[in-house]
């Protein structure tokens, strides 16, 4: 008899415990959060945030408002990072690399001619190399969610065409602000010129800069086409991108909260990378339409530029850490299946 009362109790109770752990709408509040990018609407980037907000939206009965700032409207990438950590905005998704002004670690994500394919850098940035970094977030006043994409970076300029390596020496070649990329250009004899995104069009169409290193997507969606002449497929750097939460924010908010916004960074994650893929080609094949001239290096060249760069990796893995360096080395021959 008690066993079988002890089976009715038990089959009472699991629903109970079963039904309190699923989140309610109940225990969602009402808020809006703001989420700044420095690309512009149309952008792979910007697609996967607005998937993100649509999925807020939903899993949270409408309670959740993810209101978008798109293009660079609440500051450049720097500027956005140092607002979330006051609490001022509460989210932005920028590359990964940049927050190695506050991560050093983070540095590594920059290392040129890491992955061969975007699908082999999702494996190690979803993996234990890419949580080993979002776990030490948080001391700095951010949370990450979970990595997207840029993509791979390629060359342009309005000098001349770039086949060959010797053909970068002497060109201002705008960078990204972190230290790898302006290293990297300054050792292949280019001039490099650390800018904010949303000051490099100006910069292109004044001649401030010769040329500037970004993804087809990014050339296409900023008519970056209108000022450069000369485009060079080098593929010289893969861009994570990371979607980043205002500590802060994130304290103050419930375990239900929390759940939404993780779980629709995931999903908006998969949706984003595969949009940005497919941008990628169509954008080659868009920015050749304009008229743009695209030069691609052979496979000797590709090895010349390897070589060249081999100093600016052994310098970063030494100021990244060896930990660090050694686990992504690691997890690229396992994703690589060696």
């Amino acid at each position: 008899m008690l066993n079988r009362l002890t089976k009715m109790a038990l089959g009472v109770a699991l629903p109970i415990v079963l039904f309190a752990a699923a989140p309610t709408l109940a225990e969602i509040r009402d808020q809006t959060i703001k989420f700044a990018s420095a690309n512009n609407k149309g952008h792979p980037q910007v697609t996967g945030m607005e998937k993100f907000a649509e999925l807020v939206n939903e899993r949270s009965g409408g309670k959740i408002e993810v209101k978008l700032f798109p293009g660079g409207t609440l500051g450049g990438d720097v500027q956005t990072v140092s607002a979330l950590q006051g609490g001022v905005i509460e989210m932005t998704v920028l590359n990964a690399g940049i927050l190695a002004n506050n991560v050093k670690q983070f540095g590594a994500v920059d290392l040129p001619f890491l992955f061969n394919s975007g699908e082999e850098a999702d494996k190690v940035m979803d993996g234990p190399f890419g949580e080993s970094l979002s776990k030490l977030l948080p001391d700095t006043g951010l949370v990450g969610l979970g990595y997207w994409e840029l993509g791979f970076r390629n060359l342009t300029n309005n000098r001349h065409a770039v086949t060959k390596l010797e053909d970068i020496k002497g060109l201002k070649i705008r960078t990204i602000q972190s230290p790898i990329p302006i290293e990297l250009f300054n050792t292949l004899g280019a001039n490099a010129v650390p800018l904010p995104y949303t000051e490099l069009y100006t910069a292109l169409e004044t001649g401030t800069v010769d040329g500037q290193e970004n993804p087809a997507a990014n050339i296409l969606n900023a008519k970056f086409y209108e000022v450069q002449k000369y485009m060079t497929l080098t593929r010289h750097q893969y861009n994570p991108q990371i979607v980043l939460v205002s500590k802060k924010f994130w304290d103050g908010l419930n375990d239900e909260e929390k759940t939404v916004l993780q779980a629709a960074a995931t999903e908006a994650r998969d949706y984003q990378r595969k949009v940005s893929r497919e941008a990628d080609t169509a954008a080659l094949e868009e920015i050749r339409k304009t008229g743009m001239e695209v030069s691609e290096f052979s496979p000797e060249e590709t090895q010349k530029l390897r070589d060249a760069v081999k100093p600016v990796i052994e310098k970063f893995s030494a100021e990244i850490g060896a930990d660090t360096v050694q686990l992504l080395f690691k997890e690229i021959g396992a994703a690589r299946g060696q």
